[in-house]
């Protein structure tokens, strides 16, 4: 990439502007904090369903539609397996649930492992959106992040944060 550190965080700076004190980053903070003291983590439907809306609010009816027991018996297996492939693919059984919001549930589970799979993301990183998703473009984007993030010393939620604001604000 061809942005340094400090333009990292001013972009990442702006978004939270933009987002900050707003469901989406109040919903974000709270399943993030449950999840990372409920022990085995899993979902409810209801918090399948805040994450799903916080990502793409038009699968709201689809997403309720998910019977509770089987959104915390999924996510449970999803959050609990060592099976990189079968941890988002599991995830992608819910009713209105595609890649892009699969990755989101991951992240919010597991902020430090996975970015959230975004075509804005995709842009600011110069890659194109696949026809169809699958899992190595998935294998293939989280390294990528995860080693741009890396060299960057920040987290993925900043890096992610800061790229999709430069994409919105036409800066790549």
């Amino acid at each position: 990439m061809r942005f340094n550190k400090s333009q990292i965080l001013k972009y990442a700076s702006l978004y939270d502007k933009k987002y900050l004190g707003t469901d989406n980053a109040s919903i974000e903070m709270k399943i993030k904090e449950v999840l990372k003291k409920r022990r085995p983590k899993f979902l409810t439907r209801n918090e399948l369903c805040k994450i799903a809306i916080w990502k793409s609010p038009r699968i709201e009816k689809h997403c309720s539609n998910n019977d509770d027991s089987f959104v915390k018996s999924i996510s449970k297996f999803s959050f609990t397996t060592k099976n990189e492939q079968a941890r988002i693919e599991s995830l992608l059984v819910f009713k209105g649930v595609s890649w892009p919001v699969a990755s989101t549930i991951l992240h919010f589970a597991f902020p430090d492992k996975y970015p959230i799979l975004d075509f804005r993301v995709l842009e600011a990183i110069g890659w194109e959106k696949p026809a169809q998703y699958n899992f190595e473009f998935w294998k293939k984007y989280c390294s990528y992040l995860r080693k741009l993030a890396a060299g960057y010393k920040i987290d993925l939620r900043i890096l992610d944060k800061a790229l999709w604001q430069m994409s919105k604000e036409k800066i790549v």
